[in-house]
């Protein structure tokens, strides 16, 4: 998902955002926490806005995606935005944290393309320092077995620009199948550039997961 759909000049106001992990299970009023070998994703918080302002703004990860809000307080109101769409049901925003460490280190998000979300769309922003550390594997991980398991989604759909190699890569990495090249879909600094559609469905990943292909079973811890 390079093009984020919040759009911040529709987006003014500053709403107030709870703090704390949850042990709710319903997602519209809190989403669950997750807990992988090294990750834990959680609900964005306000106090994440500083982290995220300084490891997404960066030229390396910013280059494929539409450009992030450019200021601590852009990113409030970003975050702000993503508790209203989440409790409308439309859109989920994590943050990704360390275990033992609780800074947003970058986002995974989903969003729905139809009233049931039965087909979703998932991107991600992750800083440089941990890229080709596992975060990422650990983290898209939980984020697919969430949509699948919780939200009930049948299809998962991704974008990425073709000159983006490392995102591309990682969506191999993950069982995404390339379906089709979207010419000229995406606008980024002036240009126009080529997307790569790619798409998870959940009967495919489940038969990947299965422990004979795994060689062994791996939990997913949800608070």
């Amino acid at each position: 998902m390079e093009k984020m759909p919040y759009q911040p000049e529709l987006d003014t106001r500053v709403m107030p955002v709870p703090s704390g992990q949850t042990i709710s299970s319903d997602w519209q009023q809190r989403l669950p926490v997750l807990s992988g070998k090294q990750v834990v994703l959680r609900e964005l918080r306000v106090s994440d806005a500083a982290s995220l302002f300084a490891l997404l703004t960066t030229e390396e990860v910013s280059r494929f995606i539409s450009p992030p809000p450019t200021s601590v307080e852009g990113f409030e109101l970003f975050i702000a935005w993503t508790h209203r769409q989440r409790a409308a049901g439309s859109y989920i925003c994590y943050a990704v944290t360390l275990q033992g460490f609780d800074t947003a280190i970058g986002i995974f998000q989903l969003r729905q393309h139809d009233p049931a979300f039965s087909t979703a769309e998932w991107g991600f922003a992750l800083g440089s320092p941990f890229w080709g550390t596992g975060v990422f594997v650990d983290s898209a991980e939980l984020v697919i077995e969430f949509a699948f398991e919780t939200l009930g989604v049948h299809r998962l759909e991704a974008r990425a620009a073709t000159l983006n190699g490392r995102g591309n890569g990682a969506l191999l990495k993950m069982g995404a199948v390339q379906e089709c090249v979207l010419r000229k879909s995406f606008v980024h600094n002036g240009l126009t550039v080529d997307q790569v559609l790619y798409a998870i469905l959940e009967d495919d990943w489940r038969a990947m997961r299965t422990p004979a292909n795994l060689g062994f079973a791996v939990p997913v811890r949800v608070h």
